[in-house]
């Protein structure tokens, strides 16, 4: 008996001794693992689509790894260097900018004090200077680390293949580990599935494509440095209830008060419309399967961005949605509406 409890004890501790030492190998390359699962997951439905006709994974998964490439990859050959100018561009012209100014004319109550406006001026000025040196700091960063940003690359684009071409296998391989009830696995699984497609389309891919037709506008009417302002809205379009309107708004009543009026109403025009394709696209997205809270898929963004950057406005809010779904799963309990809500039955 001693000889055995002895064994047992050495073999938990050989596990969770190779458990944290692989944790520590693939600490540096876990979020690119992470990336390359995610983009699979999206594209999923495509690869199932071109594999009825195919009938090889490996292909198809190497399809689906060019179509990637294609989407993401050669636009940012393009996009980079243009939105490094712009950046630069902003940068050098946000030192310049009269903040107070335009606050007066839409504020004149509250700025009769020339020592207020003044102090609120040099807050303004601060903020956005501090802003924009992220911004260079953060592309310069891109620049120089280049290498080991190609590392992180092919580990996205390895992950991606792999978990496209074995997904099945993957999956069983978790269920197989899940500690539950095969009623409650089947459970977990539809419900993280359904909060996933409600994220990542609903939210993520749908607010990229607000983001998109705001920029639109941008372009057509001639705002300065329309790519890096695109780039904002797309990212804040991907925030719930902030949307792109944090962006055209300002840009439209920036416009406005240059005296172009005609430019300023079509952006308002174009923003608008972004607004209309949240109203009309996400109902298609999440109106059968389960639905995160708006509030706190915005604090898994905030939360994740400060925690795993960039990344984080994906990962957050499903690092919560999981965990309601386990909770509930242990508990056998229906998790309030107000945290998740149903899908609908038809």
């Amino acid at each position: 008996m001693d000889n055995d409890y002895f064994k047992k004890v050495m073999t938990a501790v050989i596990l969770v001794l190779l458990i944290v030492l692989s944790f520590f190998l693939l600490k540096p390359i876990i979020l690119s693992i992470i990336l390359g699962i995610i983009l699979a997951f999206i594209f999923t439905p495509i690869y199932d689509f071109f594999f009825k006709y195919i009938k090889r994974k490996n292909i198809t998964a190497f399809l689906m790894c060019l179509l990637l490439i294609g989407l993401i990859i050669v636009p940012l050959w393009y996009i980079f260097p243009v939105a490094i100018d712009q950046s630069i561009k902003f940068y050098t012209d946000s030192q310049s900018l009269d903040f107070v100014t335009p606050l007066k004319a839409i504020f004149p109550s509250m700025f009769q004090s020339e020592q207020f406006a003044h102090e609120i001026g040099l807050t303004i000025q601060s903020f956005v200077t501090r802003t924009t040196n992220s911004l260079m700091n953060s592309l310069s960063d891109v620049i120089l680390n280049f290498p080991t940003l190609f590392l992180q690359l092919l580990v996205v684009f390895f992950s991606f293949f792999f978990v496209l071409r074995d997904k099945e296998s993957l999956i069983e391989y978790i269920q197989s580990l899940i500690p539950f009830s095969k009623e409650v696995e089947k459970r977990l699984f539809k419900s993280s599935k359904d909060l996933t497609i409600s994220i990542l389309y609903g939210q993520i891919v749908l607010g990229i494509i607000q983001g998109i037709t705001a920029g639109i506008g941008f372009f057509i009417f001639g705002v300065p440095n329309a790519l890096l302002i695109t780039i904002l809205a797309m990212v804040a379009g991907v925030f719930p209830i902030v949307g792109t309107a944090i962006i055209w708004v300002p840009v439209a009543i920036y416009l406005l008060m240059a005296g172009n009026t005609v430019n300023a109403l079509g952006v308002v025009m174009f923003g608008l419309i972004s607004s209309i394709i949240e109203a009309l696209f996400k109902p298609i997205f999440i109106s059968r399967r389960a639905k995160m809270n708006s509030s706190l898929i915005l604090f898994g963004m905030v939360g994740g961005i400060l925690f795993f950057g960039l990344l984080g406005i994906i990962l957050g809010p499903l690092i919560l949605a999981y965990l309601f779904i386990v909770i509930e799963a242990y508990r056998n309990k229906k998790l309030p509406e107000a945290v998740i809500q149903s899908p609908k039955k038809e």
